[in-house]
Protein backbone atom coordinates (compact mmCIF):
# COMPACT_ATOMS: atom_id res chain seq x y z
CA UNK A 1 0.00 0.00 0.00
CA UNK A 2 2.86 2.38 0.84
CA UNK A 3 4.42 1.83 -2.61
CA UNK A 4 1.11 2.61 -4.32
CA UNK A 5 0.72 5.83 -2.29
CA UNK A 6 4.32 6.91 -3.06
CA UNK A 7 3.79 6.32 -6.77
CA UNK A 8 0.60 8.39 -6.72
CA UNK A 9 2.40 11.24 -4.90
CA UNK A 10 5.25 11.09 -7.41
CA UNK A 11 2.80 11.29 -10.32
CA UNK A 12 1.06 14.28 -8.76
CA UNK A 13 4.37 16.11 -8.18
CA UNK A 14 5.47 15.41 -11.76
CA UNK A 15 2.15 16.69 -13.11
CA UNK A 16 2.53 19.91 -11.08
CA UNK A 17 6.11 20.42 -12.30
CA UNK A 18 5.11 19.83 -15.94
CA UNK A 19 2.30 22.35 -15.62
CA UNK A 20 4.67 24.90 -14.09
CA UNK A 21 7.27 24.29 -16.81
CA UNK A 22 4.68 24.77 -19.56
CA UNK A 23 3.55 28.05 -18.01
CA UNK A 24 7.14 29.32 -17.69
CA UNK A 25 8.00 28.37 -21.27
CA UNK A 26 4.92 30.12 -22.65
CA UNK A 27 5.66 33.39 -20.86
CA UNK A 28 9.42 33.35 -21.41
CA UNK A 29 10.66 35.83 -24.01
CA UNK A 30 14.43 35.54 -23.75
CA UNK A 31 17.22 33.10 -23.15
CA UNK A 32 19.46 34.72 -20.54
CA UNK A 33 23.19 34.15 -21.05
CA UNK A 34 26.53 35.45 -19.83
CA UNK A 35 29.54 36.14 -22.04
CA UNK A 36 32.70 37.96 -21.06
CA UNK A 37 31.22 38.94 -17.69
CA UNK A 38 28.18 40.67 -19.24
CA UNK A 39 24.55 39.55 -19.22
CA UNK A 40 22.64 39.25 -22.50
CA UNK A 41 19.09 38.42 -23.51
CA UNK A 42 18.68 36.39 -26.70
CA UNK A 43 15.13 36.33 -28.12
CA UNK A 44 13.77 32.79 -27.96
CA UNK A 45 12.14 33.17 -31.39
CA UNK A 46 15.55 33.90 -32.92
CA UNK A 47 17.51 31.29 -30.96
CA UNK A 48 17.86 27.64 -31.80
CA UNK A 49 19.29 24.62 -30.08
CA UNK A 50 21.72 24.77 -27.16
CA UNK A 51 24.79 22.56 -27.52
CA UNK A 52 27.47 21.63 -24.99
CA UNK A 53 30.96 22.92 -25.78
CA UNK A 54 32.45 21.16 -28.78
CA UNK A 55 35.92 20.83 -30.23
CA UNK A 56 36.57 23.69 -32.63
CA UNK A 57 38.58 23.77 -35.80
CA UNK A 58 40.34 27.12 -36.15
CA UNK A 59 39.84 29.02 -39.39
CA UNK A 60 42.80 31.16 -40.43
CA UNK A 61 42.48 34.74 -41.68
CA UNK A 62 39.16 35.45 -39.99
CA UNK A 63 38.14 38.22 -37.62
CA UNK A 64 39.10 37.74 -33.95
CA UNK A 65 35.53 37.02 -32.88
CA UNK A 66 35.30 34.01 -35.22
CA UNK A 67 36.42 31.22 -32.90
CA UNK A 68 36.33 28.61 -35.66
CA UNK A 69 33.91 25.96 -36.89
CA UNK A 70 32.29 23.07 -35.05
CA UNK A 71 30.56 19.95 -36.30
CA UNK A 72 27.16 19.85 -34.62
CA UNK A 73 24.61 17.21 -35.56
CA UNK A 74 26.54 16.47 -38.73
CA UNK A 75 26.64 20.07 -40.00
CA UNK A 76 29.42 22.64 -39.88
CA UNK A 77 28.60 25.79 -37.93
CA UNK A 78 30.64 28.94 -37.58
CA UNK A 79 31.34 29.66 -33.91
CA UNK A 80 30.98 33.32 -32.93
CA UNK A 81 32.59 34.39 -29.66
CA UNK A 82 29.89 36.75 -28.34
CA UNK A 83 32.18 38.43 -25.80
CA UNK A 84 34.81 39.29 -28.43
CA UNK A 85 32.21 40.31 -31.02
CA UNK A 86 30.63 42.86 -28.68
CA UNK A 87 34.00 44.13 -27.44
CA UNK A 88 35.19 44.62 -31.01
CA UNK A 89 31.97 46.39 -32.03
CA UNK A 90 31.92 48.84 -29.12
CA UNK A 91 35.63 49.53 -28.63
CA UNK A 92 36.87 48.88 -32.21
CA UNK A 93 39.47 46.43 -30.98
CA UNK A 94 39.50 42.84 -29.91
CA UNK A 95 40.57 42.00 -26.38
CA UNK A 96 43.45 39.65 -25.87
CA UNK A 97 42.56 36.02 -26.24
CA UNK A 98 42.07 34.23 -22.97
CA UNK A 99 40.94 30.71 -22.39
CA UNK A 100 37.37 31.05 -21.17
CA UNK A 101 36.10 27.57 -21.90
CA UNK A 102 34.65 25.98 -18.79
CA UNK A 103 32.22 23.18 -18.05
CA UNK A 104 29.45 25.81 -18.32
CA UNK A 105 30.41 27.02 -21.81
CA UNK A 106 27.66 26.48 -24.38
CA UNK A 107 26.97 27.04 -28.05
CA UNK A 108 23.58 28.56 -28.90
CA UNK A 109 22.55 28.13 -32.52
CA UNK A 110 20.81 30.83 -34.47
CA UNK A 111 17.30 29.93 -35.59
CA UNK A 112 17.22 28.30 -39.02
CA UNK A 113 14.87 31.03 -40.27
CA UNK A 114 17.78 33.49 -39.99
CA UNK A 115 19.57 31.57 -42.75
CA UNK A 116 23.01 31.50 -41.13
CA UNK A 117 24.80 28.32 -40.08
CA UNK A 118 26.31 29.77 -36.95
CA UNK A 119 26.32 29.30 -33.20
CA UNK A 120 27.11 31.82 -30.49
CA UNK A 121 29.67 30.86 -27.86
CA UNK A 122 28.50 31.89 -24.40
CA UNK A 123 30.21 31.41 -21.07
CA UNK A 124 27.09 30.14 -19.30
CA UNK A 125 23.33 29.89 -19.43
CA UNK A 126 21.34 31.87 -16.88
CA UNK A 127 17.86 30.55 -17.67
CA UNK A 128 14.72 32.01 -19.19
CA UNK A 129 13.44 35.54 -18.64
CA UNK A 130 10.18 37.33 -19.29
CA UNK A 131 9.32 41.05 -19.32
CA UNK A 132 7.82 40.91 -15.81
CA UNK A 133 11.31 40.22 -14.42
CA UNK A 134 12.54 43.68 -15.43
CA UNK A 135 11.77 46.97 -13.73
CA UNK A 136 13.36 49.59 -15.99
CA UNK A 137 14.88 50.35 -19.36
CA UNK A 138 18.46 51.58 -19.22
CA UNK A 139 20.59 53.33 -21.81
CA UNK A 140 22.54 51.43 -24.46
CA UNK A 141 26.32 51.85 -24.28
CA UNK A 142 27.77 54.65 -26.35
CA UNK A 143 28.66 53.41 -29.83
CA UNK A 144 26.46 50.33 -29.43
CA UNK A 145 25.99 48.26 -32.59
CA UNK A 146 22.60 48.11 -34.31
CA UNK A 147 21.85 44.66 -32.91
CA UNK A 148 21.74 46.08 -29.36
CA UNK A 149 18.01 46.72 -29.05
CA UNK A 150 17.72 47.93 -25.47
CA UNK A 151 19.25 47.66 -22.06
CA UNK A 152 16.98 46.34 -19.32
CA UNK A 153 17.37 46.43 -15.55
CA UNK A 154 15.98 43.56 -13.50
CA UNK A 155 14.39 43.84 -10.07
CA UNK A 156 17.78 43.10 -8.43
CA UNK A 157 19.29 46.11 -10.24
CA UNK A 158 21.40 44.08 -12.69
CA UNK A 159 21.74 45.33 -16.27
CA UNK A 160 20.94 43.10 -19.22
CA UNK A 161 21.55 43.83 -22.89
CA UNK A 162 18.88 42.60 -25.29
CA UNK A 163 20.26 41.48 -28.64
CA UNK A 164 18.43 41.30 -31.98
CA UNK A 165 19.96 38.26 -33.67
CA UNK A 166 18.19 39.03 -36.95
CA UNK A 167 19.83 42.46 -37.04
CA UNK A 168 23.16 40.82 -36.15
CA UNK A 169 23.13 38.45 -39.12
CA UNK A 170 22.44 41.31 -41.54
CA UNK A 171 25.33 43.46 -40.26
CA UNK A 172 27.93 43.93 -43.01
CA UNK A 173 30.67 43.50 -40.36
CA UNK A 174 29.20 40.16 -39.30
CA UNK A 175 28.86 38.89 -42.86
CA UNK A 176 32.40 39.91 -43.87
CA UNK A 177 34.22 37.42 -41.67
CA UNK A 178 37.58 37.55 -43.43
CA UNK A 179 40.27 39.50 -41.60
Amino acid sequence: MAKRQSLKELQERLAQRLTAAKTEAVTATWLAVEAGGHRYLLPLVQSGEIFPWSVLQRVPYTKPWCAGVASLRGGLHGVIDLARLVETAIHSHAPSVSERVTSESRLVSLHTALGVNAVIWIDRLLGLRNPAMFSAIGANPQGAPSYFTRSLVDVQGQSWQELDLQALVTEPEFLAIAA
